[in-house]
C-alpha cells in the first residue's frame, strides 16, 4: 500500500491532535511530530494552523455518517436512531476523552476566529440539512407528528446532543446519554 502523502498526514495529524486537545492546545509541532513531518514542512501545504484547522473540521465532518441520514432506503426513524448511536458508540469507544470536534471548535476559537465560525456554521449546517431530510421524510410518511417542523427539531436534536455530550465528558459517565435517547426516541419521535 502506497504512503499517503505529506499534506494528508498532516490533515490526519490535525484531526487527531485538534480532537484531542482542541484548537488552542494542539500546536503545529504537536500536528507535524504526530505525523512525523518536520515542522518547516508545514507551510508547504498550509497558509496556517487555522487553515488547516478548517480543512480538519471538513475532514472531521465526513466521518460523522451524515450520508447514511438521507438514504431513502432505511426507515428514516431507524437512521436517526442509528446515526446518534453511531456517535454515542465512537464516544463510548473514547473513554469520554473527546467530544465533537464541531462544539469543540465552537467553544475553544469561534469567538476568536472569524474563519473557524465560518466552518462551524458550515459544518453544523451540513449536519443540521441531512437529520432535516430525514426528518421531513418520517414526516412525509406520517412517521412524526405533523407540528413537528424537521428543520427546526433537527437543530434541537443538535443542541440536544452537543449538550448530552459535554454532561458525558463532564461525568466519565453514559448516563448522560439516556435522557437523550428516551426522550428524542421515546417521547419526540415516536
Amino acid at each position: 500500500m502506497a504512503r499517503r502523502g505529506l499534506r494528508e498526514e498532516l490533515v490526519v495529524a490535525a484531526v487527531q491532535q485538534f480532537h484531542t486537545y482542541g484548537y488552542n492546545g494542539a500546536g503545529v509541532k504537536d500536528i507535524t511530530d504526530a505525523a512525523g513531518a518536520p515542522k518547516g514542512s508545514f507551510y508547504n501545504h498550509f497558509p496556517s494552523k487555522e487553515a488547516l484547522a478548517v480543512v480538519a473540521l471538513e475532514r472531521y465532518g465526513t466521518g460523522r455518517g451524515l450520508d447514511a441520514l438521507t438514504d431513502a432506503s432505511v426507515d428514516p426513524l431507524v437512521r436517526l436512531r442509528e446515526h446518534f448511536e453511531f456517535l454515542r458508540d465512537e464516544h463510548l469507544d473514547l473513554g469520554f476523552s473527546r467530544g465533537c470536534l464541531i462544539g469543540t471548535f465552537a467553544t475553544d476559537i469561534a469567538d476568536h476566529s472569524d474563519t473557524i465560525r465560518e466552518a462551524v456554521r458550515v459544518s453544523l449546517e451540513r449536519w443540521s440539512e441531512a437529520l432535516t431530510t430525514a426528518l421531513a421524510q418520517a414526516r412525509a410518511a406520517g412517521l412524526l407528528d405533523v407540528a413537528l417542523d424537521p428543520a427546526t427539531t433537527a437543530r434541537f436534536l443538535l443542541n440536544a446532543w452537543e449538550g448530552t455530550l459535554i454532561s458525558s465528558r463532564t461525568e466519565r459517565s453514559a448516563k448522560a446519554f439516556r435522557p437523550f435517547f428516551d426522550l428524542v426516541f421515546g417521547v419526540l419521535l415516536r
